[in-house]
């Protein structure tokens, strides 16, 4: 803590000093076709100055990065990347950066942001991608050459040949689901043999699971809370209470068999009327226990001596923050924790070993299931209904169209403070288009009480009206816009105005459904071209 303080404190220092260096020195901007002569032009204006021995504002400048770089090296810490170090490192490969760590994407909404279809473009450059909570009620989409490859339990990353792909102790696993999705990913022609590691100590979601998550969404009646009915929450429930089965278990049958009838025959006298086949689903489980067995290992070691070898590893979210069981718009919510916390307790590994953590958001919103969603549209007609139509708004897993609105700064400002994003990813800009203007739910307000962040009262979020900011569309197509200035001014601004209301940079944004429609900016950017163009100024 106190060479992170010292190093934030060493940085706000430097950063001030160095904008006002260049302006006292007249530094100007002079970019040619290809982008080099600025660079070169300020290198030889402060390579002028070491060698006049001048005492310039540049040479300031100069001190100034020099004593910071020995701060860093006095007490053995490094600062976040510059610009420059993500344009020079990352931006050629897709990559946040080439530098061995662990890199976190993470859902910022209601779930189903594309959080798929980045870690499929960043896994390509990561030695490991994991999975670290939820199960099989996780649905992410990737396109690849017109073909679209649908993920519930393996990572996204399975469709980099080099990479492995572990799923972590916090994630519970229905095997029977598991192994179609591998043995479907093969007759597609994707060989997964050999790179897939489950954790011994992440716990099975029984059939019987399943069933009981049906009975218990309908007992609910009008009061649904919109499951998946998957089995997730009862499976977390047994984990909970102590009577859970866990893969590793299954090395050693006669234990599995015991702790099995234990706890079908407790779940048929907590619901009567449900009925296990114990013996049908022992002799199932006894099939493939050593198919299972020979992908099952201790992760948290694994991982861990894959970080200190100087692997590279990718972190996927499943589900969203606002359906963290602590977090989210509770009790509409999952039965894990989807936010950053889940690294650390479904993987095992410690906070140091984070780097970057990039959430992922619509340009718009949506959302599955019950629950409040303030920023909410129609789904039938106007705007929800081309969100809707032109976005393809249906559940990966569930089949069920999904409710769509606008995008929520309070909602994303609330995701950004528990997460702490480095930078986002902006999907389906591409959605947008057409439309004659765009919304930006700006701020809440209850009771005329201004609100900027999300309240945790179901009440109070019924009562909340949103105040909305308003910006001109556009009609172009942006689907083949592969650099930011091939966008139109207006989606252009649109994207700056997102970064600009959440502090946080927008890094990546989705142009189209297939898997190179992105464009990657890398860290931050200059509003000054667009204000010169005309009044960026939004109206309410």
């Amino acid at each position: 803590m106190f060479q992170s303080t010292m190093l934030k404190r060493a940085e706000r220092l430097a950063v001030p000093a160095a904008a006002a260096a260049a302006t006292t020195a007249g530094v100007v901007s002079m970019t040619s076709s290809n982008g080099d002569d600025r660079q070169q032009q300020q290198v030889r204006g402060v390579a002028l100055c070491d060698d006049k021995k001048d005492e310039s504002v540049l040479s300031m400048l100069g001190d100034i990065q020099a004593r910071l770089s020995a701060l860093q090296q006095t007490i053995g810490t490094s600062t976040s990347p510059t610009t420059a170090t993500y344009q020079n490192d990352a931006i050629s490969t897709g990559s946040s950066s080439t530098k061995p760590g662990i890199d976190v994407v993470l859902g910022s909404q209601w779930g189903d942001e594309g959080k798929g279809k980045l870690v499929d473009m960043l896994s390509q450059t990561y030695d490991v991608c994991a999975r670290v909570a939820g199960g099989s009620n996780a649905g992410h989409t990737i396109v690849v050459d017109g073909k679209k490859y649908k993920f519930h339990l393996l990572p996204s990353g399975i469709l980099n040949e080099k990479a492995m792909c572990v799923i972590g102790n916090g994630v519970v696993i229905h095997l029977p689901s598991f192994l179609n999705e591998i043995d479907g990913l093969k007759q597609s022609g994707i060989d997964s043999e050999g790179r897939i590691l489950l954790s011994d100590r992440a716990h099975i979601v029984f059939d019987f699971h399943q069933q009981v998550d049906g009975v218990q969404e309908n007992k609910l009646g009008r009061n649904k809370i919109g499951t998946t009915k998957k089995g997730i929450g009862p499976a977390y429930a047994s984990k909970i209470s102590r009577n859970g089965i866990r893969i590793g278990d299954l090395k050693n049958f006669d234990f599995f068999e015991m702790r099995f009838r234990e706890l079908a025959e407790a779940t048929m006298n907590s619901y009567p009327g449900l009925e296990i086949d114990i013996d049908g689903q022992l002799a199932y489980y006894k099939s493939i226990a050593e198919r299972v067995g020979a992908m099952t290992t201790d992760t948290i070691e694994y991982t861990n001596d894959a970080y200190d070898s100087g692997k590279r590893i990718l972190i996927e979210g499943a589900n969203a923050t606002m359906l963290d069981i602590d977090f989210g718009t509770y009790p509409y919510v999952t039965s894990s924790n989807p936010s950053i916390g889940s690294v650390l307790t479904g993987l095992g590994v410690s906070p140091r070993k984070i780097s970057g953590i990039y959430g992922t958001t619509k340009a718009y919103c949506t959302r599955v299931g019950e629950g409040p969603f303030p920023t909410e549209l129609d789904r039938d007609a106007g705007i929800g209904e081309h969100l809707g139509v032109v976005g393809a708004e249906w559940g990966t897993t569930t089949g069920r169209a999904r409710r769509v609105g606008w995008l929520d700064v309070p909602q994303m400002r609330y995701s950004t403070l528990i997460n702490g994003f480095t930078a986002l990813n902006v999907t389906k800009l591409d959605v947008l288009t057409g439309l004659a203007e765009v919304k930006i739910g700006r701020a809440y307000k209850h009771n005329g009480k201004i609100l900027n962040t999300m309240p945790s009262c179901l009440k109070t979020m019924s009562e909340i009206e949103v105040i909305y900011e308003t910006l001109p569309g556009w009609t172009e197509d942006i689907s083949q816009a592969r650099n930011f200035d091939d966008l139109p001014v207006n989606a252009q601004r649109y994207v700056l105005r997102v970064q600009e209301l959440l502090g946080v940079p927008v890094r990546w944004i989705g142009c189209g459904a297939n898997r190179l429609d992105m464009i990657d900016r890398g860290e931050g950017w200059d509003m000054s071209k667009l204000e010169a163009e005309g009044d960026s100024s939004a109206s309410e």
